[in-house]
């Protein structure tokens, strides 16, 4: 219990553990919750499962408590000299009297802006449709070639390696060496990957069916390049199937949403590129064994055709007679069908004849009074006719038919065409009309 102070009195005397829950519930209504950003310095973590550690910076620290419940959200191990964020409590220690932190979340310096922009890319990448399910292409049950994107000295390599020589011993495996850390790490790997598509699409003796993007674990910082946006897109455009195993199994990157699918680690990147070798070794099996029943199922047909065919051999006279009989069958079905057809055509022969003879006479008809009157129109046209009217045709000395005046001069000879001779003429002079 405490009172105020009133001048001229003596200070209440507190009670330690009373002074301690008073301190206490000042912090508590003045400052919490509190969100503190600083260096981690001497972590432990207990057998029950909390954590102990001071926060500090250039100006001070503070001890703090994580205890288990809140330690198994973290998503990383927190190590001396990390960087971090922290939410919690402040309280008083009543046992020593420390002030302390009760922490309540814990998470490296920056990753709340780094997740922040991971779900603006990731919200925008899959407005357009890269991470669409039906884009997504099945992988090759057994690749002709496998092509690796990873640092050449990361364990990862190693590991993707001795994986396919298990299971794929026979494959070839085409590494493409890029950054898989830092800054010029997304620009190293669009790089690496594009070399990859060259040769996919090009026909080369050792052809690509399938791509493994591949790094191991790390914190969010060291997976970001496999957040880059050019990255993503790059992905998106692989020729072949493509498998994102980036970090661990709890790892996800924006690489893993847009690849046809994500391993949780290199190695499972690896495995799924290829069944074990017992796979095709029981499909094998599987397939002799059916080769084995259908050939026995085979043999068993044409031994029972075999047999079929002998029983008829044995009693050929009955079969010839048999053959015989359907032969004069035939011969007579085929006769009477032939006579049945003649006198169909010749009754359809005797009901058109009438038809036809009427036809042609009626087409003669039609003939002669075109030809009489074709004769007619000739007749007309004959020039005697017109000669026998009084005209005569007028040639001159060449031949040629005189039409008018201007044809002829005085003195000149022409020759007249009547219709019972011709007469020669010599013109003596002309007037026009």
């Amino acid at each position: 219990m405490h009172a105020p102070l009133i001048p001229g009195l003596a200070p209440l005397v507190w009670q330690v553990g009373a002074l301690c829950r008073a301190v206490a519930g000042a912090l508590d209504q003045q400052f919490n919750p509190v969100a503190v950003r600083g260096e981690i310095s001497g972590f432990s973590r207990a057998s029950s499962g909390h954590c102990y550690f001071q926060i500090k910076d250039g100006q001070g620290q503070i001890r703090c408590a994580m205890f288990r419940r809140a330690a198994a959200l973290v998503d990383f191990s927190p190590r001396d000299g990390d960087l971090v964020e922290l939410r919690g409590r402040l309280s008083v220690y009543e046992a020593r009297g420390d002030l302390q932190l009760v922490v309540e979340s814990l998470q490296r310096a920056g990753a709340g802006a780094l997740m922040e922009q991971f779900l603006r890319l990731k919200a925008r990448l899959e407005a357009e449709g890269l991470f669409d399910a039906a884009r997504k292409r099945p992988l090759p049950a057994l690749p002709r070639g496998i092509g690796l994107v990873t640092s050449p000295g990361a364990a990862a390599l190693h590991d993707v390696v001795t994986a396919l020589r298990r299971r794929l011993p026979h494959v070839p495996v085409l590494l493409a060496p890029a950054l898989v850390q830092g800054s010029d790490a997304p620009a190293d790997l669009v790089r690496a990957l594009g070399r990859l598509y060259a040769h996919a699409r090009a026909d080369t003796a050792t052809p690509i069916d399938l791509i493994l993007l591949v790094r191991g674990g790390g914190s969010v910082e060291d997976l970001w390049a496999f957040n880059d946006e050019a990255l993503a897109r790059q992905i998106a455009q692989s020729p072949v199937p493509l498998v994102s195993g980036v970090g661990h199994e709890t790892d996800f990157t924006i690489a893993d949403f847009v690849a046809d699918l994500r391993a949780p680690t290199p190695t499972a990147a690896a495995e799924l590129a290829a069944q074990p070798r017992e796979v095709w070794l029981a499909v094998l099996d599987g397939m002799a064994t059916r080769l084995h029943d259908a050939a026995g199922r085979s043999l068993d047909a044409r031994a029972q055709r075999l047999d079929q065919a002998a029983a008829r051999l044995g009693r050929p006279s009955q079969g010839a007679g048999r053959q015989r009989l359907h032969l004069a069958q035939l011969a007579q079905r085929m006769q009477h069908g032939l006579a049945t057809q003649l006198a169909q055509r010749r009754h359809r022969l005797d009901l058109q004849q009438p038809r036809l003879d009427a036809a042609l006479r009626a087409r003669a008809q039609r003939a002669r009074a075109t030809l009489d009157h074709v004769g007619r129109g000739l007749e007309l046209l004959d020039p005697r006719v017109v000669l026998q009217r009084g005209y005569a045709w007028l040639a001159d000395e060449a031949g040629n038919t005189v039409t008018r005046v201007a044809q002829l001069h005085d003195g000149a000879a022409v020759r007249a065409t009547l219709v019972d001779g011709e007469a020669d003429l010599q013109v003596r002079g002309t007037r026009r009309v």
